[in-house]
């Protein structure tokens, strides 16, 4: 089986990030870039189905700059078998990315794509149900659980209820939630085997894609700083205060 894993380049979790004075973005400068979480756990889940059917094609696909090269083979030596790069300098938005994605599944012609159900950057939680409507496949959003035989897929998902099992036919989408796995961590051989694995880029101009941008983000604010509590002296006050500034009853 082929499968194909779309991965983005985040900020690690751990970093503390800083908004620009002008709120156009980030402060990128001292940032750690990482595979996105969600991508990692679609990652790990494509390696162990590729390890339980004896074998297959797992390649990595990202839509970013030269930089992102970084993380690509950070995804090799985890083990996938290959990437893409399509090299995009300026940023994409979330419509865009899927129809480049879109573009590169119609050249792979992969049996199932795999891709976090969101970034913790930006949060979005689109790409995937986009590229599936575009592709006219079968998805299944925020996987705790994926079964293969042959070519019919079984995916548990959670739902605002509880949990849902979905059965369709390959090929077909399919998004990661938290509870999938826990993925594995990078071997000293297989950062050594990386260095040799295939990297392929792909400028995005080549694929003759209507890229502009249909959202635009006008400006960032880091969120307001938490209120020191207060004590009150009675139930009374408090539920007075609950209703009167709080406005939760």
């Amino acid at each position: 089986m082929k499968i194909l894993v779309p991965v983005k380049r985040v900020p690690d979790p751990a970093t503390t990030i800083r908004i620009l004075p002008d709120g156009s973005g980030i402060a990128t400068d001292n940032i750690k870039w990482v595979i996105n979480p969600f991508d990692e756990i679609a990652l790990e889940e494509a390696l162990r189905i590729k390890e339980k059917q004896g074998g297959g094609d797992v390649a990595l696909l990202s839509v970013g700059q030269q930089a992102w090269q970084e993380q690509l083979r950070t995804g090799l030596a985890m083990g996938a078998d290959r990437a893409i790069l399509v090299r995009a300098d300026q940023p994409l938005d979330t419509l865009a990315i899927a129809r480049v994605m879109a573009k590169i599944v119609g050249d792979e012609k992969p049996e199932l794509v795999i891709i976090g159900k969101q970034a913790i950057d930006d949060d979005s939680n689109q790409v995937g149900q986009m590229l599936a409507e575009m592709l006219g496949w079968p998805q299944a959003t925020f996987a705790s659980k994926v079964e293969i035989a042959g070519t019919k897929c079984t995916v548990v998902r959670e739902v605002d209820g509880g949990v849902e099992t979905l059965a369709f036919e390959l090929p077909a989408v399919i998004t990661a939630d938290l509870r999938l796995n826990e993925p594995r961590y990078a071997s000293l051989p297989g950062i050594m085997k990386a260095r040799k694995k295939e990297l392929k880029e792909i400028p995005v101009d080549s694929l003759g894609l209507d890229l502009a941008p249909k959202l635009k983000i006008k400006a960032l604010a880091a969120p307001a700083k938490r209120q020191a509590g207060r004590k009150v002296g009675s139930v009374e006050e408090l539920v007075g205060v609950l209703h009167s500034e709080a406005k939760v009853i």
